[in-house]
Order: C-alpha cells, then structure tokens, then sequence
C-alpha cells in the first residue's frame, strides 16, 4: 500500500528544504519523524507536519480498502521538493553605494509518499558473483595502460629502466656508433 502527501507553498527555498527531506528518503517513519523532530533546519517543522499527513492518509487508504496496516512497518518511498513561486514583492532593501535590492521570498512544494511494500536491496549488499568479479576485474584494469598525459611520466621512467639494457648493445652517441661502423667495415675486409 502507498500513500501520498504533498505541502505546498511552504515559506523558505527549496534547496533548503531539500537539505531536510534528502536525510529522510528510504528512512523508517518513526526513524524520519525523529529525524525531523530534533533538526535544527526551519523547513523540518512543515516537513514534518506533510509527513504525518501522508502516515494519516495511508491509514485512511488502509480503511477504504479494509486492510489492516501497521504504521510502524511505513517508510519513506520517495520524498522531494519542487520550487514554488517567487513572490514579487515591491519592496526593497538598502544595498552598497545608493543602490537598492529588491526583496524576493521564497516558496516550495514538498511531496513524500510512503510505502509498507518491500524495500529494494540496499547497494552496499551485492551478490556473491558480482563481489568474485570485481577482484578481476581490478586486476584487469590494473594491467591496462593508460593514455594521455597521465601515461607521459611513465613512459619516461619505463624507458629509463630499458636503457642500461640497451646501451649495452648500442653506442650511448653518435660518434661512437660510426666509429663502430668504420671498424666493423675494417673488420670484414
């Protein structure tokens, strides 16, 4: 069974009431209520007041359809907060160097739906072959070279470590190298 509740027109704007309705969201009821009960956000008391709405209108839904329903067993679905009107009011404030600030008060609708229904898995809980893949998959990813500027000091520092190897076979300059050449063409002849 789901039940909803919406306030609109609620005094303050909405992100600062989103600020309050996101530590709610998937939340038990009595565990939001608490929530709210002692934050020290403004928005929380109208908050507050459209959650116990919805708790009210789910055990209204639950007598319609003549199910019983616990309120205890209700959590928080989806809650959020859309923007309300701005109300244009013709007043101002004093700003800086003679200028003047028109005042703007700020409005939003808030909307909670409540849900006795199973809850979806949490995302820290995953299955055993998904938690067996990932070691692999880092692995994997750790192998893989990286492009860009990223990869540009390693190339450096990798070619670093293969030179000792190579000057052993080639002459570390240019003078060198056609000396050899001059005696190895000496040396065939």
């Amino acid at each position: 069974m789901e039940a909803t509740a919406s306030a609109k027109y609620l005094r303050g704007s909405a992100q600062k009431a989103r600020l309050v309705v996101d530590m709610i969201r998937g939340k038990d009821v009595n565990q939001a209520l608490a929530i709210l009960r002692f934050s020290k956000k403004r928005a929380a008391g109208s908050i507050e007041k459209c959650m116990r709405s919805a708790i009210a209108n789910a055990n209204e839904a639950a007598e319609k359809a003549n199910v019983s329903i616990d309120p205890d067993e209700l959590w928080v679905r989806t809650a959020f907060v859309d923007r309300g009107p701005t109300k244009n009011r013709r007043r101002v404030r004093p700003a800086p160097q003679g200028r003047a600030y028109r005042e703007q008060r700020h409005f939003c609708h808030v909307t909670i739906s409540l849900s006795n229904d199973a809850r979806p898995a949490a995302k820290g809980t995953k299955p055993e072959a998904a938690a067996e893949a990932k070691p692999a998959k880092l692995a994997e990813s750790k192998q893989r070279k990286r492009g860009g500027a990223a990869a540009a000091p390693r190339a450096k520092r990798a070619a670093k470590k293969e030179e000792p190897e190579a000057a052993a076979e080639k002459p570390a300059t240019k003078k060198a190298s056609k000396k050899k050449a001059k005696s190895e063409e000496t040396n065939e002849e």
